[in-house]
């Protein structure tokens, strides 16, 4: 955290003298404009440059955290055009996940817990994830699978993601698991129980699969079946935490937090979560 937070300073220092030497003139403030998007450009490419060759994650998890924060902080009267913004963020994130050659993304868009909200705070955040789902599903570019429970949504909500999914199914491209109303804690308990309906169907006794039972066993039941678990996780806004988020997948993941509020994550943030990430050595608990 300390070498992003390093970096933010040291790029904030050029725009401040950017702006210092600029002038108040409509010309002057152009120049600025230019000149923090000239350094911003060369800082990317260096990046990328230092990328090249490197071990590069498969499978990425995004925690797009700081909708709401950011509009307070930008001066919004509706929070809710904090997370229209994030969503607009989205597509970039996945055309820079395309670049990188990253197979499988998984966004965190709605958790079990964000249902509990005032109904004047989640239906406005479910139309926009549904908007959402229908312009990735839209791109032809990408599969769009939804990852959570949906008898806990509504039902609008729930057939657009059915819809999105069956629309892009066997599609090239990235597969973008859409976590909505979804929790780690009920993900297992939904394997949990997807496995014992299975081995019951199949006359499977409690007490033999208790003979047999193991960890592949409720793998092969979760909402991400049959894909890689992720190599990495990315939470934006400076929370350092998981919150349940792909809790039974990420035994292994290397983990990125990142300062900035959903809506400002820039490509140079996504760039230095890839460095980080080919910067470590894993170990997978060896």
């Amino acid at each position: 955290m300390g070498s992003e937070r390093e970096e933010r300073a040291r790029e904030d220092a050029v725009g401040y003298l950017a702006r210092g030497s600029a002038g108040a003139s409509g010309m002057a403030r152009l120049s600025k404009v230019k000149l923090r998007d000239l350094i911003y450009s060369v800082y990317e490419r260096r990046l990328a440059v230092r990328l090249a060759g490197r071990p590069h994650p498969r499978h990425v998890g995004v925690m797009c955290d700081g909708n709401r924060r950011w509009a307070r902080e930008m001066g919004y009267v509706d929070p809710n055009d904090g997370h229209r913004v994030g969503a607009a963020r989205i597509k970039e994130l996945l055309r820079w996940c395309d670049e990188a050659h990253i197979d499988h993304v998984t966004l965190w868009l709605l958790s079990t817990d964000n249902l509990n909200r005032p109904k004047d705070q989640l239906e406005p955040l479910l139309r926009i994830i549904e908007d959402t789902v229908r312009d990735l599903a839209s791109t032809k570019a990408w599969r769009v699978h939804p990852v959570g429970a949906p008898d806990l949504l509504p039902i609008e909500t729930s057939r657009v993601l059915k819809e999105a999914d069956e629309a892009t199914a066997g599609r090239p491209g990235i597969l973008i698991n859409v976590a909505v109303g979804y929790g780690g804690r009920r993900e297992i308990a939904d394997a949990v129980r997807s496995l014992l309906q299975d081995q019951a169907s199949r006359g499977t006794s409690i007490e033999e699969l208790a003979e047999v039972l193991d960890v592949e066993h409720i793998a092969d039941h979760l909402y991400t079946k049959g894909q890689p678990d992720p190599d990495l996780v990315i939470r934006t806004s400076g929370e350092q935490r998981l919150s349940g988020f792909l809790l039974w997948q990420s035994a292994h993941t290397e983990l990125y937090f990142c300062e900035a509020y959903w809506p400002d994550f820039r490509h140079v943030d996504f760039l230095r979560a890839l460095r980080d990430y080919a910067a470590r050595q894993r170990r997978f608990g060896t």
